[in-house]
């Protein structure tokens, strides 16, 4: 189990958050596409290696700024001390679960429980709206999400090879959708 640092807070993103988001770095490397399995463990699923290469999905402010003002959503910051290291954007989806619109921890803080603790707010945040339980979106590319999401639990609901061809028409990213439902 990941060990949360006692200097971590996550508070609602204030008039930093821009200045956080430019001055991170939330880039990964792809080593392989996974072949999402619904109902198998990710460490069963086949990998189709490639060259790695950086992943940047090019993080913007503003596009999320009407969630820090909507009364159905909102935007977290992590912090270590003084230093902002990872956000959430969650909002109520419009089938009735919480939605994790995105999630992300900047590179120099990763393995550090950051995502971990994020979730477990938004697990927080949708109980206390009664909401049945959490949904979120990732690749087939981003394994280290897929593995920290099913240790928190969550369970894949769905498996889109199409989502991402309107972008890439060759692309081989796939969407994987998680849900964790609550008891």
């Amino acid at each position: 189990m990941t060990q949360v640092n006692p200097a971590l807070s996550i508070r609602v993103a204030d008039e930093c958050f821009e200045d956080y988001i430019l001055n991170s770095e939330f880039t990964f490397t792809v080593r392989g596409y996974a072949m999402a399995q619904i109902g198998q463990r990710v460490e069963r699923w086949a990998i189709e290696p490639v060259e790695p290469y950086c992943k940047n999905y090019g993080i913007d402010a503003q596009e999320f700024e009407h969630y820090r003002r909507g009364p159905d959503s909102t935007v977290l910051v992590a912090w270590l001390g003084e230093q902002p290291v990872g956000h959430m954007v969650l909002s109520t989806h419009w089938n009735g679960f919480a939605h994790v619109e995105e999630l992300a921890v900047d590179v120099s803080a990763r393995r550090m429980g950051i995502a971990r603790s994020l979730l477990e707010v938004a697990q927080f945040w949708s109980r206390k709206r009664n909401l049945p339980g959490i949904t979120l979106e990732t690749q087939n590319n981003n394994l280290a999400a897929c593995k920290l999401y099913e240790r928190c639990g969550y369970v894949v609901g769905g498996v889109d090879h199409m989502l991402y061809r309107a972008i890439d028409p060759d692309t081989r990213e796939t969407a994987i959708f998680w849900y964790l439902i609550f008891e």
